[in-house]
């Protein structure tokens, strides 16, 4: 250690060096993780080009350097992870991983089951139709609808464009779940870190 030879034992802190057999050893790197319920009106970007409220403007001051990992758009809210963990984030948004996440949806009036099968099945958005959905209406009368939308993929306002596809506009959107984490009773605007059996299951997914 630091050009001394070291017996087991020996305490070792950070800014020591130590080899083995000529070898450094380092320590592996300690990541963050964080969740958030976004709450809409803000945009899932570092800055934004239009000065509008970024997510990152909700995170405490003492969470260090950590990024949002995926989107949601400007009028949606919701679950969103935050970390510096570029394996993780690349895992939880790369379209081949194909990550179920589940939004609560509500729509104007009503809609038909045989509508919805159009959305199970897959809908063509940009020349390129969309992978299989799962939705469940969840409460309905005859002014709205709500649903739980459960899609693997994430297009840019993917799940508002699905329902235009059908004539009906989304006029809330939540995301609640990413597997089968939830957003749980988090408040709108808050962030708590992830716990250790959280991150475990999001890096098993």
């Amino acid at each position: 250690m630091n050009g001394k030879d070291c017996a087991l034992g020996c305490d070792v802190d950070e800014k020591d060096i130590v080899t083995v057999n000529g070898e450094r050893v380092t320590l592996p790197a300690v990541h963050k993780y964080y969740l958030m319920n976004k709450p809409k009106g803000y945009v899932c970007t570092v800055k934004d080009d239009k000065d509008r409220k970024t997510v990152m403007e909700l995170l405490p001051e003492n969470v260090g350097r950590v990024y949002p990992v995926g989107r949601l758009d400007y009028d949606s809210e919701g679950m969103l992870i935050f970390t510096d963990d570029g394996e993780l984030a690349f895992r939880l948004t790369h379209p081949k991983n194909e990550i179920p996440k589940t939004y609560l949806v509500r729509i104007e009036g009503e809609v038909t089951e045989a509508l919805l099968n159009k959305l199970r099945a897959g809908v063509e958005l940009d020349g390129k139709r969309t992978g299989k959905s799962k939705i469940k209406i969840v409460e309905t009368d005859k002014k709205y609808t709500k649903l739980h939308v459960t899609i693997g993929e994430g297009r840019n306002r993917q799940v508002r464009r699905m329902f235009e596809s059908i004539g009906k506009e989304v006029v809330f959107l939540k995301r609640i779940k990413i597997g089968e984490l939830p957003l749980g009773s988090l408040e709108r605007g808050k962030v708590r870190s992830l716990r250790e059996e959280e991150i475990f299951y999001l890096k098993n997914l």
